[in-house]
């Protein structure tokens, strides 16, 4: 269970770091509001998880689902470019996510 609270925690924080990029500097009241919001779900949930896992392991992973997930978000709306090495690196990046699970 704290593994999927960590996978959730990781994914608020790319919906924080996604609304951040559209608050025009705190001035868009919305998107404000998303980016609170999923702040505290994102915090919260990663808490509640490292309850159960070392608050290093749970804090790689956060950290690694949040990066992965904004670069992705990047690409789609198009505010970011992909490449072949980008892709490399960030397949690399999942790669040690998964191998802190496994570890653990």
């Amino acid at each position: 269970m704290a593994w999927l609270l960590l996978v959730l925690a990781g994914l608020f924080e790319v919906g924080f770091t996604t609304c951040l990029r559209y608050t025009d500097g705190f001035k868009n009241l919305g998107w404000n509001a998303g980016f609170f919001v999923c702040a505290f779900l994102s915090f919260t949930l990663l808490e509640k998880a490292a309850k159960t896992i070392p608050l290093g392991t749970s804090y790689a992973v956060w950290v690694g689902i949040g990066a992965v997930g904004t670069v992705l978000v990047g690409v789609v709306t198009g505010e970011e470019t992909i490449s072949v090495v980008r892709i490399l690196l960030l397949f690399g990046l999942v790669a040690c996510i998964v191998g802190l699970k496994l570890a653990h």
